[in-house]
């Protein structure tokens, strides 16, 4: 599926390292890996309440920005974020792009899983066997993109993660993917304001979208938001989560950042 974006040459890379993990790990190991894990937690349910709650990501670099930490401690933000307030806990697993890993995802989970704060694998995942393979690395959830994906794709992994009892996020950009999610019964729905194509961000797209989304459904605000004052018009719509991962990753004060973030 071409997309006509960025997507297009970071799938290009990643189906060359999906082809070499199958090769080196086949899906019967990491089989094996997933009953080794602990019983995942309940994602959706860290999101709930009255706060918009924080799910605060794990970052090293960008597309669009470039390398955002040189001093990277992925186990040291998670604990920055866990004792401060953050209700989950985003890892950026992509390699060639945001220079990421599964075993910093592993990493932060064994960090945090005692606190009960879930772990959301965020990648760009498209085989049923990454959604395994995120289970088997401890994913309590992953993100699912719906720009770059079949509809039949989507219910694919969906099911694939039922199957292994993983909550999909399902990433939508514009009201035509927020269709293709709600009608894959998508559970939890992350509105992505930033414009794959320009890179800018618009952050009333959630508020514009909200209202189309039926109640029960979680809704999750993504990109572009870098203050209290941000998450403030999202909170009088009705957002119930924010997944935060610039703001952070390069804060002065990450500890203060966290707190400002996950009070509103």
């Amino acid at each position: 599926m071409r997309t006509g974006t960025i997507l297009d040459k970071i799938l290009e890379f990643k189906r060359i390292e999906v082809e070499k993990r199958k090769k080196e790990t086949p899906i019967s190991e990491l089989e094996m890996r997933v009953r080794e894990q602990p019983y995942p937690l309940n994602f959706s349910g860290a999101l709930w309440g009255e706060k918009v709650r924080l799910i605060a990501e794990v970052k090293k670099a960008s597309p669009s920005r470039g390398v955002m930490s040189e001093n990277y401690d992925p186990i040291g933000l998670s604990k920055f974020y866990a004792e401060n307030g953050a209700a989950a806990i985003s890892v950026l697993t992509e390699v060639d792009h945001f220079q990421g890993s599964l075993e910093d995802l592993s990493s932060v989970k064994k960090n945090v899983h005692a606190q009960g704060i879930p772990v959301l694998r965020k990648d760009f995942l498209y085989d049923p066997y990454q959604i395994i393979e995120s289970r088997a690395a401890g994913a309590d959830a992953a993100l699912l993109i719906v720009a770059m994906l079949e509809p039949t794709q989507l219910n694919e992994l969906i099911s694939a993660a039922k199957s292994v009892w993983i909550q999909p996020l399902v990433e939508v950009h514009n009201e035509h993917e927020l269709e293709i999610a709600l009608s894959a019964d998508s559970e939890i729905i992350g509105i992505n304001h930033r414009n794959l194509k320009t890179f800018s961000v618009d952050t009333s797209l959630s508020i514009r979208l909200k209202p189309h989304i039926p109640s029960g459904k979680m809704v999750v605000a993504e990109s572009g938001i870098h203050s209290a004052e941000d998450v403030l018009p999202l909170k009088k719509a009705g957002i119930n989560a924010i997944l935060v991962g610039e703001a952070l990753v390069t804060a002065s004060d990450t500890t203060a950042k966290v707190k400002e973030l996950a009070g509103v």
